[in-house]
């Protein structure tokens, strides 16, 4: 993936629960031979028991998720390879501290209307997630404004379109790599 004088680029795919982030992620990464890495599991183990509990997470249960998040971003754009992280990143004040690292930062924005969302999250088996905390999400979603780098993507469609969808976005369809 192309990058700057500060590193590689590195796409955060971002959105609500069930949003596909992290399947259209892992594919983004193996079509562009790029690491992946699945956000949640960066998680501590009281910030996934408070959430499966039906509590969601405050600023301060996330500080130490979104500093391994900066780690990882900073770590993964300096070694010139690039990556793909899937991560709610919520926030603008998230996506800002990320920037803020001087890395080529890309997002894409898995756009999803709440009632889809509620129906996916509704038929998802063994993930730690409830239902009842996607109105949570949905309160705290700042969409992608047009002075952040990326692109939103309207998620409701299949896997295979979306991803398509991000590639063309994220490299241009004349630099795709084979499937």
């Amino acid at each position: 993936m192309a990058g700057t004088a500060a590193g590689a680029r590195v796409v955060i795919v971002m959105g609500v629960s069930a949003s596909g982030k992290s399947t259209v992620g892992a594919q983004m990464a193996r079509r562009l031979g790029v690491p992946f890495l699945e956000g949640d599991d960066l998680h501590p183990a009281s910030n996934r028991a408070k959430m499966a509990s039906g509590h969601p997470l405050d600023d301060a249960d996330r500080r130490p998720w979104l500093a391994a998040l900066t780690e990882w971003i900073r770590a993964t754009a300096a070694s010139g390879h690039g990556g793909v992280v899937a991560c709610s990143a919520l926030k603008r004040e998230y996506r800002d501290r990320f920037r803020r690292l001087g890395a080529d930062v890309w997002f894409v924005f898995l756009a999803l209307d709440r009632e889809v969302a509620a129906e996916r999250i509704a038929h998802r088996k063994g993930h730690f997630m409830p239902p009842e905390l996607l109105d949570s999400q949905y309160d705290a979603l700042d969409p992608l404004e047009a002075d952040e780098p990326g692109v939103t993507i309207d998620a409701s469609g299949s896997a295979a379109h979306v991803v398509a969808a991000a590639l063309r976005a994220v490299t241009g369809p004349e630099r795709l790599p084979g499937p």
